[in-house]
């Protein structure tokens, strides 16, 4: 019977995947979109929201600057949309801006791109994810009253389901996007068919509100607002690059696919954006940065609500159920947009790990072939930044996008580079003149995308996004650090021409606290190896218990001899540490091998009980040079279910290949096992 810790695990995560069951984790389209692209899709649901309460800070006049900050919006998503597919099909092993950037502009840049998107994913997370309980939360009192519970509770859920692997999180995730775009495009059409074409009336609730401006803004002032405006309304270009860092998770042909997949998350999202913008206007709908500071007068016991919900009232009727399913898929898709860094976070760090800039570990594979270590990663570091922040998603936001076009920027100025070098190499006219359409598309893209990151720097710097920028740099740092660790570390490892010198002796030391099985046990197998020397050490911190050791071990005549070390100051670690090192001066030589009987127990609290001195010996012993340190180990009896444990799940696993094995005393009476085809 299975531990109730491996009943858990099967039960979160699901039995494990074989490796070569990775192809069957491909994606097609109709499933990679959700995966990939609901942050982007999911921007739709606050960017206008940072839009028209940045606007508020002027007043409501300053709403008709709206339709006009949508469409620059529009025209930089477009041209990014357009590059990235050059970047897609020019780069599909998976790396996107980072390699990109790596390749073409070289490993510091590289390093730049990768420690920006970094802080971005996780930064995705905690913004998606307090944007979605903000949203639920205006239907919701509930949810509202307890935020940060409810959003550290969703990464956690989100982290479960992306353990359990990318093409499950998917399928989960496919339903929730496909809903909301068509909740959102029908609550648009609805809105626009009932003003435009039925003459109809539509005002939202804040629609009659009087509110005042929070600051007087004119000349460079107001300039200066519709620049912060802009950039706060760019957090729905968010999460476009995700397809590029995910090109090896389509079905073939991956490049063809992840650049359909950009097209029709370009086009959506440009729809959505455009539509909730321009119906806002229709039904003269107001959303401020601070209502008790702002608003003025209005109906009694006014609560502002987001802007998605306030349409949804103003299409659908207040406490109509299409108003709830509004708010509903709404604060569905922005928690399942966190998923898109749950894809992309781990990927990468699974690049830079393979390239030494991150520990091993972010490039191993969990039970579900998805890379957990990551996923646990990125779900810790965004719950620090939602109860950091208490979930407020007009603070979080402030740090958001800088990273995003930081990469945005660097991967374009790196796939100029790339087309020129390719450029010069090509000599057909109709592969040159496809390669300078692309790079036309990608040199609009960097001028674009880096007028927006001035913008940004500009705009956000003192109001948090110099946090996000201070977290890059110690990432980027941290990076360097790693690489330069690995990097001694395999010089250092470097096999040389000289053949190994082999030890002149081998000393042995059976480390001695009493005289019970587990000690006898490390005699015999110390005897077993056949050292040139061997003695039993213990030492004398009791000369009660170390005399009976004494004459039991003379009573036993054991063929080893027992050396008493005296410690005066009831140590036990610094003589043996002592003994050790004067053993093995005698000869530079020599080796000292140091056998320690070690209990092994079957349940977590046991070890708090047994095996201390021996877990400091054997942490202090490593760092002597030309010791060897060997356990040898002693089930105690509480072992036993761990056995039958693991006796059972090998047999309920199937072996990759080659003949099933079976253990001893499992095969009933009479049967002797499978033959091997000549009857033996």
């Amino acid at each position: 019977m299975a531990s109730p810790t491996s009943l858990l695990k099967r039960l979160l995560v699901g039995r494990p995947f074989r490796s070569d069951r990775l192809q069957h984790t491909l994606l097609p389209k109709r499933i990679a979109l959700p995966v990939f692209a609901s942050d982007a899709l999911s921007s739709v649901a606050y960017a206008p929201d940072e839009i028209l309460l940045t606007l508020s800070i002027a007043g409501a006049s300053a709403y008709f600057f709206s339709p006009w900050i949508a469409l620059a919006v529009v025209v930089v998503m477009l041209t990014v949309v357009a590059s990235y597919r050059q970047n897609v099909h020019a780069y599909p092993s998976g790396g996107g801006d980072y390699e990109v950037a790596t390749v073409n502009l070289g490993p510091r840049a590289g390093l730049a791109v990768a420690s920006a998107l970094l802080v971005d994913y996780v930064l995705t997370v905690a913004v998606s994810v307090s944007s979605g309980v903000a949203n639920l939360g205006s239907v919701v009192p509930f949810v509202a009253t307890h935020k940060v519970l409810i959003a550290v509770s969703a990464v956690v859920l989100l982290t479960a389901m992306n353990l359990r692997g990318l093409r499950e999180s998917g399928r989960a995730f496919a339903i929730p996007t496909y809903g909301f775009v068509i909740v959102m495009v029908g609550m648009i059409a609805t809105g626009l068919i009932r003003v435009l074409v039925l003459g109809e009336d539509l005002q939202a609730p804040s629609a009659g509100l009087e509110i005042q401006a929070e600051h007087s803004v004119t000349g460079f002032a107001l300039v200066f607002l519709l620049l912060r405006t802009f950039s706060s309304g760019c957090a729905a270009l968010t999460g476009v690059e995700a397809i590029s860092n995910g090109v090896p998770a389509f079905k073939a042909p991956k490049s063809r696919n992840a650049a359909t997949t950009l097209l029709l998350l370009g086009t959506i999202s440009v729809t959505m954006l455009v539509g909730i913008i321009w119906l806002s206007r229709l039904t003269g709908l107001q959303f401020v940065e601070d209502p008790n500071l702002q608003i003025i007068s209005g109906p009694e016991g006014y609560v502002q609500k987001t802007v998605t919900a306030q349409l949804g009232e103003t299409v659908f009727g207040a406490g109509s159920l299409l108003l709830y399913v509004v708010a509903a898929m709404t604060a569905l898709i922005l928690f399942l947009a966190a998923n898109t860094a749950f894809n992309g976070f781990p990927v990468l760090g699974s690049i830079l790990a393979q390239d030494r800039y991150l520990p091993r570990q972010l490039h191993t594979r969990g039970d579900r072939l998805a890379f957990s270590n990551g996923i646990v990663f990125l779900a810790v570091f965004a719950i620090v930044l939602i109860v950091g922040f208490q979930a407020e998603v007009t603070k979080l936001i402030q740090l958001y996008i800088v990273g995003v076009f930081v990469s945005f920027t660097l991967s374009q100025a790196g796939m100029i580079r790339h087309w020129n070098r390719h450029l010069s190499r090509e000599r057909d006219p109709g592969a040159r003149r496809r390669m300078i359409r692309s790079r036309a598309i990608n040199t609009f893209g960097m001028a674009m995308t880096g007028t927006v990151l001035v913008i940004v720097l500009a705009t956000k710097f003192l109001l948090g996004a110099w946090i996000a920028i201070a977290a890059m740099g110690v990432i980027y740092v941290l990076m360097l650090a790693i690489r330069r660790h690995y990097d001694r570390v395999a010089e250092e490892l470097e096999p040389t021409e000289v053949r190994g010198v082999l030890p002149a002796r081998n000393h042995a030391i059976v480390l001695v606290s009493k005289l019970h099985q587990p000690t006898l046990r490390a005699i015999a197998y110390a005897r077993a190896t056949r050292p040139d020397t061997l003695t039993a050490v213990t030492v004398n911190v009791d000369e009660k218990d170390t005399r009976q050791l004494q004459q039991e071990w003379e009573r036993r005549e054991l063929p080893v001899p027992l050396t008493v070390i005296d410690s005066p100051y009831r140590e036990i670690t610094r003589p043996v540490l002592n003994f050790v090192a004067n053993t093995r001066r005698e000869s530079p030589r020599d080796v000292v091998t140091v056998f320690i009987p070690e209990y092994v127990v079957g349940r977590w609290w046991e070890n708090l009980l047994h095996n201390q001195s021996a877990l400091r010996l054997k942490g202090r012993l490593l760092f002597e040079p030309g010791v060897m340190v060997t356990s040898v180990p002693w089930q105690l009896a509480s072992t036993a279910n761990k056995n039958l444990d693991r006796l059972d799940e090998n047999l309920t696993r199937t072996p990759a290949r080659g003949p099933r094995v079976v253990p001893r005393g499992a095969l009933p009476p009479g049967d002797t096992g499978p033959s091997d085809g000549d009857g033996r």
